[in-house]
């Protein structure tokens, strides 16, 4: 396996982003990329009774231009935690692990932070906790335009997934796969609700060999 890997912040993000977290020795976690819009860095995908459905964190309008990731902030418009909240539940409440697993990401919704960095990242320690995963991530100190790492920051927009090799099409069940068919690669917390302690040995399985972003990689900033 390759040892570094360069990463974007994600929601929730999806099982491809946590492969990554368990294949790499080391993580960097972009904080100085120029925010990026209708990507995953504020928005998952999750399966409901009607198919998928987005949940996009709202960030403040009229920031800076260049404004870097580890700058964005939370809207405070509307009531965005307790619908996205009320989302997960009712996609999720009658999978096989919900009850056991809900109230420690539920707790972050309650929480107000301030920066989109910080919500992602402690949704993130919940989910590494919960499945029992252990990464080294190490914040970016500044931007690197050709990182060492393998540079994966471009492959989380939703547009770009075909070019993923860490994703993974295995079913696992999905409690509407009746009705849509498995879908692949959707937010972590439906494999989490779905498969329990069972996950880490899905993220584990068939790993490939070698990144598909190499580090020469040229992300635009």
């Amino acid at each position: 396996m390759k040892t570094a890997v360069l990463l974007p912040t994600t929601y929730l993000g999806p099982v491809s982003y946590y492969r990554r977290l368990t294949a790499y020795d080391h993580v960097g976690l972009e904080l100085w990329e120029h925010y990026v819009k209708q990507t995953l860095r504020n928005r998952c995908l999750i399966q409901t009774e009607a198919g998928i459905q987005a949940l996009t964190v709202p960030v403040e309008r009229h920031m800076p231009p260049g404004t870097p990731i580890k700058d964005i902030r939370l809207s405070d418009h509307g009531r965005w935690r307790h619908l996205h909240w009320q989302a997960l539940t009712t996609a999720y409440e009658r999978s096989p692990y919900f009850e056991y697993l809900a109230d420690d990401l539920h707790a972050v919704y309650e929480q107000q932070y301030t920066y989109l960095i910080d919500f992602n990242e402690a949704l993130r320690h919940v989910v590494c906790d919960l499945i029992g995963l252990h990464p080294d991530i190490q914040p970016t100190s500044s931007y690197i335009a050709r990182p060492e790492a393998d540079d994966c920051r471009d492959l989380y927009d939703p547009h770009a997934r075909t070019r993923d090799s860490y994703i993974y099409s295995r079913p696992y069940f999905q409690i509407f796969a009746d009705r849509h068919g498995f879908m692949p690669d959707l937010s972590i917390v439906d494999l989490l609700f779905n498969q329990g302690p069972e996950s880490i040995l899905y993220l584990l399985c068939d790993l490939p060999d070698r990144a598909d972003a190499p580090a020469s990689t040229n992300h635009s900033h």
